[in-house]
């Protein structure tokens, strides 16, 4: 197993856990119980985690086979990823609570974060070529 191939899965560890960790502070000190939202911090983490490292398994192996395909096969995998966050996030869009309200937000901040996290290391992965 050379680790060089999967630098990028050992950074996107290493930033969601970093991310874990801020996020966490962020509640504490804003005094915000997320005890009560539907999905847990851990959950939504675990999600997303698991999620972003079947991209970057599937963006591993098609740079193995095909340089030229990876910038697709992000495109495609992370439209898969978005179906399957919609579909865990329709219970959240159909609650009118003041509560939901913030679990929404959290989730979309999560999303936005983890796809940032994976556009920046895809990134990585096309200049390798370079």
């Amino acid at each position: 197993m050379n680790l060089k191939n999967y630098k990028s899965l050992i950074n996107l560890l290493l930033l969601a856990g970093l991310a874990y960790i801020l996020h966490k502070i962020v509640f504490y000190v804003l005094n915000i119980n997320d005890e009560a939202f539907h999905y847990s911090l851990e959950t939504l983490y675990l999600l997303f985690l698991g999620l972003s490292t079947i991209v970057f398994i599937v963006l591993l192996k098609v740079k193995e086979r095909s340089f030229d395909n990876v910038g697709m096969s992000f495109l495609l995998s992370t439209s898969v990823k978005m179906v399957f966050c919609y579909l865990i996030l329709r219970p959240l869009l159909q609650v009118s609570a003041q509560n939901s309200a913030i679990e929404r937000k959290n989730f979309f901040g999560m999303f936005i974060l983890f796809l940032a996290i994976e556009t920046i290391l895809t990134i990585r992965i096309l200049n390798e070529k370079q």
